[in-house]
């Protein structure tokens, strides 16, 4: 975060206001933190839907007729292998195999992909790719000051994307995908007012949920008409607050907690989008950015693990307090960890937490302890996801 006068606002900043919104400073903008309550956000996505202005994230267009190659390159995900309309979550790494920033991509003609980082480090993505063009054939785009990025997500988002006034289907640029048929970690192309929107089925809070990109001259009109279309269904907008609980509960981590650039994907027990099996037309291994750096770690032991920790009390742990041994009689023990994210669970109703402990402490079960201001709270070491949404 940043308290930056001058920080950038989103084409909806004035409907944040009218909205009664408190701003908070975030990665660089002032984004909306919350409307109304955090619990009453969280809990109408858990139930009905939210709608959140991402509009703050880059977005750097890659094209050309390197462009797959040079995303094998640059990343640590095997993107010549995503699908055309799909998306794939993955890393931008450095040499020694540190996360420089977690992305998602979007394959959405050939030889034409959006890449979509953190606000905080989109212009770092943006420079490392840079750096990284050289024998590629490629051109590098930013395109996030020319659109909005607008997210439903909830249980009731697919009836409220169908129920929003102005947007449809259009067989011309849907990539030859009906909505009903879009699947998850894909995209499409649908129209809102007669113009071309880009929707993806990604999202970030462990629900159901859909990405709409829209030209910046008419996120405002988007943004009513979805709102419009949602409140028979429940809809409200949500801020950062909500967004940060609904992720937590879904065990996804947020850059700048579970990553950073002295963690590699490993640690943060997303080793699996790590693909040291890219290879070139050749057969020879695809030599990405922190390569040689990564196949090492993934054969050594790790120092820490990143897990998942229960509160049996009610005071919650929060960001940077340290993981300990259960002490005699409640007493603070030895220090075995950090937390890295922690909050009381809205949905749950329990103290939820992730943190980075020694691996000899990390086996589900294991009771630990949490300092939280001088007092060992106890926690116990469960798997995540902490919530996982019903299935239809």
């Amino acid at each position: 975060m940043t308290d930056n006068l001058t920080d950038h606002k989103t084409p909806l900043h004035d409907e944040h206001v009218a909205l009664g919104a408190a701003m908070t400073p975030f990665g660089g903008w002032l984004m909306p933190l919350r409307y109304t309550s955090d619990l009453a956000e969280h809990r109408a996505v858990r139930a009905a839907a939210g709608l959140f202005d991402l509009s703050h994230m880059g977005n750097i267009k890659v094209t050309g007729p390197d462009a797959a190659a040079f995303l094998d390159h640059a990343l640590v995900g095997y993107i010549s292998k995503v699908r055309e309309m799909g998306a794939r979550y993955s890393m931008i790494c450095a040499e020694d195999g540190s996360v420089l920033d977690d992305l998602i991509v979007y394959h959405k003609a050939p030889g034409v992909y959006s890449v979509v980082a953190n606000a905080a480090n989109a212009e770092l993505v943006l420079a490392k790719f840079q750096e990284r063009t050289a024998g590629f054939d490629v051109v590098l785009e930013d395109v996030q000051p020319a659109h909005a990025l607008i997210a439903v997500q909830g249980p009731r988002a697919a009836e409220i994307m169908l129920a929003t006034k102005g947007l449809a289907e259009d067989a011309e640029i849907s990539g030859g995908t009906a909505f009903a048929d879009l699947k998850y970690y894909a995209c499409m192309g649908m129209r809102f007012e007669g113009e071309p929107v880009l929707v993806g089925r990604t999202g970030y809070t462990g629900e159901d949920g859909f990405e709409i990109w829209v030209s910046a001259d008419q996120a405002v009109a988007l943004w009513r008409a979805l709102l419009a279309a949602g409140e028979p269904f429940g809809l409200v907008p949500a801020g950062l607050s909500a967004r940060d609980s609904l992720r937590l509960e879904a065990g996804m981590p947020l850059y700048g907690h579970e990553l950073d650039t002295t963690t590699t994907p490993f640690e943060a027990g997303m080793g699996r989008v790590v693909r040291l099996d890219k290879v070139s037309d050749d057969g020879t291994p695809v030599p990405f950015v922190g390569r040689d750096a990564l196949a090492a770690r993934k054969e050594s032991p790790p120092a820490r693990v990143l897990v998942g920790l229960r509160g049996a009390g009610r005071r919650p742990a929060r960001a940077d307090h340290e993981v300990v041994q259960r002490g005699v009689d409640g007493e603070v023990g030895a220090v075995v960890g950090k937390v890295t994210s922690g909050a009381p669970s809205p949905t749950l109703g329990y103290p939820i937490a992730m943190a980075y402990v020694t691996p000899e402490v990390s086996a589900e079960g294991t009771e630990l302890a949490i300092d939280v201001r001088g007092r060992a709270e106890p926690f116990v070491v469960v798997p995540m996801p902490f919530y996982r949404r019903p299935q239809n």
